[in-house]
């Protein structure tokens, strides 16, 4: 009894003592498999005796593709068809849903320059920016989706690309979003059903 409780004092005042270090240690750490620390590795733009051209840094093999990187549907990621003419129809199912996300999107992406409305009285152009044109102008009306989808992409006169930032379903989604804007905009009675007119 007597040796057990000497032996429960001696591991309690190990574990105390252990525990309240008041400094970090100055040795250094217990590597048990040092060469996980210190491998040997190429670093960017290094030298290799290895490779005949003396570059360490290899080019991907010709004809592959990184995965996730196939863009299959060219029509999808560039708003051209096969004869580099821009696309006419949004190559989406238009719903609701695409609709309501290309709204948001708008109105986080487009609506400080554009305007909530599409006619270029956004808060950075009331604040001195050129504005762009309106998206209510007959000839901006009469653009394809692609040409849309070409300006969003990469940007225009002063306008940035987004393509880094806005997804391209979402770019697809704005555009949809705007085809529905100008349509309200410049809707007539002869445009609605007969039931509502």
């Amino acid at each position: 009894m007597r040796n057990s409780s000497l032996i429960l004092v001696v591991l309690l005042l190990l574990t105390v003592f252990g525990c309240t270090r008041q400094r970090p240690s100055r040795d250094t750490a217990i590597h048990l498999n040092p060469n996980m620390d210190d491998q040997e590795k190429y670093q960017a733009q290094g030298s290799s005796a290895f490779f005949e051209d003396g570059a360490a840094m290899r080019l991907p093999i010709e004809g592959t593709v990184a995965r996730g990187s196939l863009k299959e549907n060219s029509i999808y990621y560039t708003g051209l068809d096969a004869n580099d003419d821009y696309v006419e129809q949004i190559p989406l199912p238009l719903t609701r849903a695409l609709i309501e996300r290309g709204r948001d999107r708008f109105d986080i992406f487009c609506s400080p320059c554009h305007g909530r409305t599409g006619y270029a009285d956004g808060i950075v152009v009331k604040k001195g920016l050129l504005p762009p044109p309106s998206f209510h102008e007959e000839d901006i009306v009469e653009m394809e989706v692609g040409y849309y989808f070409e300006v969003i992409s990469d940007g225009i006169r002063n306008m940035p690309p987004y393509k880094y930032q806005i997804r391209v379903e979402d770019r697809w989604a704005i555009i949809s979003y705007l085809r529905v804007l100008q349509r309200s905009q410049n809707a007539t009675t002869n445009d609605l059903p007969e039931s509502l007119r």
